[in-house]
């Protein structure tokens, strides 16, 4: 079998004194089979430190194939996961913040659906598994389940997880996608939009979650819920 590539997509924007605490987790995992790593860190027009971060990180650490790219004005996480998706060029994509929330160890997992060759889209829920979670925000969680639940009854999937993070995919199936959400909303429209390719195969498997605080660095606010419920709304009921 000829070796694979895992392109694994970072959007940054102000992680400058943690994006190399994750990177250090992307660099240490030992992938199944034949699959190597591909990284992409995409710079949203941050205004601390991250391009510095991330460029001594990439020189200091030759062995991990960092490619970086910045926006020179800030665009929003999905504009940066656009330009990333695009320039990917490995067999399978999977998205990854810049954050510590998820935890790269956890590719494995979302590889194994797709290499034993039920899926072609792995989705990693925060909602199922006996995965450590970090307890936070009550009304965050229930908002999370009633998005997801508005999602399902549009797209007819049974997703338990619709707004998190980890979504991984064969590569020509995400392309194959005219995304236009340059902000939070990438998660809801390209569900609707993935839900919407012939034959596709999607499944779910549990993650944990080691989420922050709005002190500690979090930037999803209550504005995004309400942008959700449109791109929702806009991605199933008239197709865009």
């Amino acid at each position: 079998m000829s070796t694979q590539t895992l392109s694994i997509v970072i959007p940054a924007y102000n992680e400058g004194p943690t994006i190399h605490h994750i990177l250090n987790k992307v660099k240490a995992v030992v992938l199944k089979g034949d699959i190597r790593k591909e990284v992409i860190i995409v710079n949203d027009c941050s205004k601390d430190n991250t391009e510095e971060a991330i460029l001594t990180y990439k020189a200091a650490n030759p062995d991990l194939p960092i490619s970086y790219y910045k926006h020179e004005v800030n665009q929003g996480k999905g504009a940066a996961l656009h330009t990333g998706i695009k320039k990917a060029t490995g067999d399978y994509v999977i998205i990854q913040d810049a954050d510590l929330e998820y935890d790269p160890n956890e590719y494995n997992i979302l590889l194994q659906p797709i290499l034993d060759g039920f899926a072609d889209v792995v989705f990693g829920t925060r909602f199922m598994g006996g995965n450590p979670h970090r307890i936070l925000f009550f009304w965050h969680s229930i908002g999370n389940r009633w998005l997801t639940t508005l999602s399902n009854m549009l797209t007819n999937l049974n997703l338990t997880d619709m707004e998190t993070c980890y979504k991984l995919f064969k590569r020509e199936f995400i392309q194959s996608l005219e995304l236009n959400e340059k902000r939070f909303g990438f998660e809801p429209e390209v569900t609707a939009k993935i839900s919407r390719v012939p034959k596709i195969r999607i499944y779910e498997v549990g993650i944990s979650y080691y989420g922050r605080t709005y002190e500690e660095g979090k930037k999803i606010g209550w504005k995004d819920g309400f942008r959700a419920i449109w791109c929702i709304l806009k991605y199933n009921l008239w197709k865009k």
